[in-house]
């Protein structure tokens, strides 16, 4: 899918997430958790927490198991994989991930 064809969202702006954490937005009723890794890379999966329904992953710990990029739900540590939404520990409760990109000092998402 082109970018010309993505409906692009201004969530925030990039010095509002700093290195190694997340944030969440809203977009369209939808929770976004968005996560900035180092100076300028960026991902974005969904913020519920499907095993609890609660909001809240965007306050996940970021870090590495293996291969994997993940961030740990800080409700019951299930590990979710930032590159392809995937829940390491049970993958029925996988999320979906969500394209990002900057523009300027502004950080886009296009749901998926």
């Amino acid at each position: 899918m082109s970018n010309e064809t993505l409906n692009w969202t201004a969530v925030c702006k990039v010095g509002d997430i700093l290195p190694g954490t997340g944030v969440c937005a809203l977009i369209d009723d939808h929770h976004v958790a968005i996560f900035r890794l180092g100076t300028d890379t960026f991902y974005a999966i969904d913020n519920i927490d499907p095993r609890t329904g609660v909001s809240v992953l965007s306050r996940g710990l970021i870090g590495n198991l293996g291969e994997h990029l993940v961030v740990a739900s800080p409700i019951y540590k299930n590990h979710f994989d930032l590159r392809t939404g995937a829940c390491l520990e049970a993958p029925e409760h996988s999320v979906r991930t969500h394209r990002v990109q900057v523009e300027g000092d502004e950080v886009l998402v296009a749901l998926s």
